[in-house]
């Protein structure tokens, strides 16, 4: 099993329970959306010099313009565009800001992948490249170059050691390509606008036709521990689910509470983490500016003591009609584990000789069937890394 390095706080790291799962629960102790002392490193927190001046309102798109400028004035300032909601949400403001600053334009950079279809999402970029007229925009062809153990993940692994999340390597040849500037990321949107729970609506006979859909659902698809982590050990899937389904359950409904419990989660401040680690070694400043406390702020005050709206809202109420419409557009949601699991992986695991995880909590039997045939579960990609680590060795942190 690996060990932290002693330059890393622990809190940073994976425990034996999350690589062994794929999951990572809880929440980080004493945190909140203030900021306070040795927390930010956790939340992304930005620089003191973003803060809202205390006697003047502020509107989410003028915070959020706010927490990119730390990035725009620390040129050249890289944007991670998938050409979902979030990352064009940064990309857009940034850029906005950029103009008006008379400052060097971000500039986004974009992973095609060979292989994989996800050919919805390549309009969904061009169409939004082109409504902000961006002229410099760097594309980043990849063959199995992000496969978990592939050339990119394998240079993070040795140097880091296992981070999360998984993916963390897409991040390394945008931070490479930004040494001595900056990269803007859309972490947290998924937690800030998103979340677990299905947006309500106000009409009761969409809640009811939604609820019955859910109920059906459930009952066809009820899923056990062992369906959900048929690698584990019994004992442990048993534990891990239960663990799992409450803090499913501890989500709050009301839009407020909702936001300040899903920044809290572990699993954002371990994301967070790796972030910064990753920026830090590359003298790269890693700004993620959904997750600016100004930002949250506007978004949890009044207004924010109402349930949750479809994320689409939320982020066009963000946006206040002062971007183009493409940019908070409804779109679908795009999936890219393919691009992860590739050829490297697959040859891996049909070698692997069931050395290199925990037996106290994998089952190995059941793992090596389960690598027997592809694809392989997602949530076994942690313990595909720890595996390769565990092999190679110029593993870091081994």
């Amino acid at each position: 099993m690996a060990k932290s390095p002693a330059s890393q706080p622990p809190a940073s790291r994976l425990t034996r329970r999350e690589i062994a799962s794929g999951v990572v629960l809880g929440h980080l102790p004493g945190q909140s959306m203030q900021r306070a002392g040795p927390a930010r490193w956790s939340l992304g927190w930005a620089p003191p010099e973003t803060a809202a001046d205390p006697g003047r309102a502020v509107t989410p798109l003028g915070a959020l313009e706010r927490a990119v400028l730390p990035a725009l004035r620390r040129p050249p300032c890289l944007v991670g565009f998938s050409g979902g909601p979030d990352s064009s949400l940064v990309l857009a403001v940034a850029l906005r800001v950029a103009r008006r600053e008379g400052l060097p334009h971000p500039v986004p950079v974009t992973w095609r992948f060979s292989g994989v279809s996800p050919a919805g999402e390549s309009r969904w970029q061009d169409r939004i490249v082109q409504a902000l007229g961006i002229g410099d925009w760097q594309l980043l062809q990849a063959d199995d170059d992000l496969d978990l153990v592939g050339p990119t993940a394998g240079r993070l692994l040795r140097r880091h050691g296992l981070r999360h999340p998984v993916n963390l390597h897409l991040h390394l040849p945008i931070v490479e390509l930004a040494a001595g500037g900056a990269m803007l990321t859309g972490a947290g949107g998924d937690q800030v606008f998103g979340g677990w729970r299905t947006a309500g609506s106000g009409q009761p006979w969409v809640r009811l036709r939604r609820a019955a859909g859910q109920l059906r659902t459930a009952l066809r698809g009820h899923r056990s521990s062992r369906d959900m982590f048929p690698w584990l050990r019994p004992e442990v899937s048993a534990e891990i689910y239960r663990a799992f389904r409450a803090e499913r359950r501890g989500e709050p409904r009301r839009l407020d509470r909702r936001i300040a419990w899903h920044v809290r989660r572990r699993d954002l401040g371990l994301t967070c983490a790796s972030l910064a680690a990753l920026g830090t070694t590359h003298g790269v400043t890693v700004v993620n500016p959904l997750l600016d406390p100004d930002f949250l702020g506007t978004l949890t005050g009044p207004a924010g003591r109402r349930g949750c709206p479809p994320r689409d809202q939320l982020v066009a109420e963000i946006a206040a009609g002062m971007l183009p419409e493409v940019v908070t557009a409804p779109r679908p949601r795009a999936r890219f584990l393919d691009a992860f699991l590739r050829g490297p992986t697959r040859r891996f695991v049909q070698r692997w000789d069931g050395s290199g995880v925990d037996e106290e909590l994998v089952d190995v039997a059941a793992l090596r069937r389960l690598w027997s045939r592809w694809p392989i579960p997602g949530g076994t990609a942690g313990l595909v890394q720890e595996v390769w680590l565990a092999a190679s060795s110029g593993g870091a942190g081994r």
